[in-house]
């Protein structure tokens, strides 16, 4: 069957690490000295690579490269060799105290100029000359902004109207946290060498990097013994696939999933119906409503096959919890009395694996529900936004946007249960794991009543058996993919991302990417 949305680019592995700058370095250094991998092997080979990207992409007309002084500068150097090689027409202009005779070259001709012995009149007639521009001046070890002479080249880049392809990283970006400390390259696209660097993913870095693009270079694989030196893991189509619930052929539908809805102020049921809905798209059975009684009406109605247990009815609500499989609490539940008092039959009731999102979230901050203590043998997937993180945290908003990742591991770490930050891109982790990178995030999805859907995603994935991490993960993929297919750009709604849940979850099979190149790892698009 062919289908009119785009399709997966690529599939991809399964196991696609992010690491950091300094897990880079390792990872390079245990192909090197443990595995045996020349590191001159492992620059031809980038080197190469990137020639290979840049002639898919950029298949005619001049190429200009910046090189600065380090293996990325040898990085970009091994690629214009390739391209002259291959009859391209390059120039380099050595931003360093490079050689002009660099060995790397291996005796080819290739034109190169120091930066300092350049006018202004020259620096503009090379950019207006190149159809497109190599940044080869930084790679993964940048923490502070670049020194003056790095600086002015980078500038000058930027304001040159030709694309430019980054090498690992855009030159100026703090591979570890996404920082962007002073002046950096703004990619068209960026090729990097054996998986995605985790800065490269976060923003503010994320809007430097354009098109994202991972290619093989021969370091060994990740996902065995080396697994665990990795701080971030990419939620790639591979992995969503690989880690979603399947059914059996012979079940029923309260062996495939309960799940348990608890949202919705008197006179409010979109949240709950919203959510409700996700829930049966993701594969739940059987999905049970409380509600204030004024909803009835509205989510029988709306909602015919769930089953509505009103809010007021406490034995019915500790039943509802005693036969899930997984409970919803929070969407549109508001923090005033009646919310408390559902608050407290949740806490006190039978045990079950529970999602705490929106105002459930706004509870747990005031102090009305202890996220640590709720129950030890519970799987607590809390999935606020930046905002809603700062308040249970108590700190303030800006100290969780300048480090996501460390506001995502406390949080974490405090509760002593999965934690899911909603941003771009979205994360996830518990304690003691690496950190799951959403790939799908999109600003089409900043629409109100989008995490209501997610978290009704996220609690039918758990009802189905999927951990409490994998199952943040999965709703995001799933959730994000489903919106792509939807294909409604900025006019996206959270119903549409519902309806289209089940083209999202039930894709299968190997995708191409339109790049055409062996040795792909990764290949996503420029944030949107």
């Amino acid at each position: 069957m062919t289908h009119a949305y785009p399709r997966l680019s690529p599939f991809g592995p399964v196991h696609l690490p992010a690491p950091t700058g300094a897990e880079s370095a390792e990872w390079d250094r245990i192909a090197i000295e443990d595995i045996g991998v020349p590191q001159v092997v492992l620059m031809e080979n980038a080197g190469r690579g990137t020639a290979e990207v840049v002639q898919r992409l950029f298949p005619t007309g001049p190429v200009l490269a910046l090189v600065g002084s380090g293996n990325n500068g040898g990085d970009a150097l091994v690629c214009i060799r390739t391209l002259v090689a291959w009859g391209r027409e390059v120039r380099a202009i050595l931003v360093s105290d490079r050689t002009h005779e660099d060995p790397l070259l291996h005796g080819w001709a290739v034109e190169t100029v120091t930066d300092r012995d350049l006018s202004d009149d020259e620096w503009t007639r090379l950019f207006q000359e190149a159809d497109v521009v190599i940044d080869g001046v930084f790679g993964t070890g940048v923490r502070d902004r670049p020194r003056d002479r790095q600086a002015d080249a980078i500038l000058r880049a930027n304001r040159a109207e030709c694309p430019i392809l980054s090498i690992d990283v855009p030159s100026g970006v703090d591979a570890n946290t996404g920082a962007v400390p002073g002046e950096a390259i703004e990619a068209s696209v960026t090729v990097t060498y054996g998986a995605p660097k985790l800065g490269s993913l976060l923003h503010p870095a994320r809007r430097n990097v354009g098109r994202l693009v991972a290619i093989d270079i021969g370091f060994p694989p990740t996902e065995t013994s080396m697994s665990h030196m990795f701080s971030g893991q990419i939620v790639t189509p591979a992995w969503a696939y690989a880690h979603r619930p399947l059914r059996s052929t012979d079940t029923h539908k309260n062996a495939v999933g309960r799940v348990l809805v608890i949202a919705g102020q008197a006179g409010m049921a979109g949240a709950a119906l919203l959510a409700a809905r996700a829930a049966y798209h993701a594969g739940a059975g059987f999905v049970r409503v409380c509600s204030p009684e004024e909803n009835r009406a509205v989510i029988q109605s709306s909602l015919p096959e769930a089953v509505f247990v009103a809010a007021e009815d406490v034995e019915g609500l500790r039943e509802g919890l005693e036969q899930a499989d997984a409970a919803l609490i929070g969407p549109g539940m508001g923090t005033e009395a009646p919310g408390r008092a559902i608050l407290d039959v949740v806490a006190e009731g039978p045990s079950v694996p529970l999602v705490v999102d929106a105002d459930g979230l706004n509870l747990a901050a005031e102090g009305a529900i202890d996220l640590a203590a709720l129950a030890k043998d519970r799987l607590i997937l809390a999935t606020p936004h930046v905002r809603e993180m700062a308040r249970l945290l108590h700190t303030e908003h800006d100290v969780v946007i300048e480090d996501r990742l460390a506001a995502l591991r406390e949080a974490a770490d405090r509760f002593g249960h999965a934690v899911l930050l909603k941003g771009s891109p979205s994360l996830v982790t518990g304690v003691g794991r690496p950190i799951l990178v959403d790939t799908q995030a999109t600003s089409d999805l900043a629409v109100a009543g989008m995490g209501d859907a997610l978290a009704g995603v996220c609690t039918s994935l758990m009802a189905q058996g999927v951990s409490d991490v994998h199952a943040g993960a999965l709703g995001l993929f799933f959730s994000g993919r489903a919106a792509r297919i939807a294909g409604r750009g900025v006019s996206l709604t959270p119903s549409d991302v519902v309806r289209w849940l089940p083209s999202a979850m039930n894709e299968h099979g190997a995708a191409e990417s339109d790049l055409a190149l062996g040795g792909l790892l990764f290949d996503a698009e420029a944030a949107r």
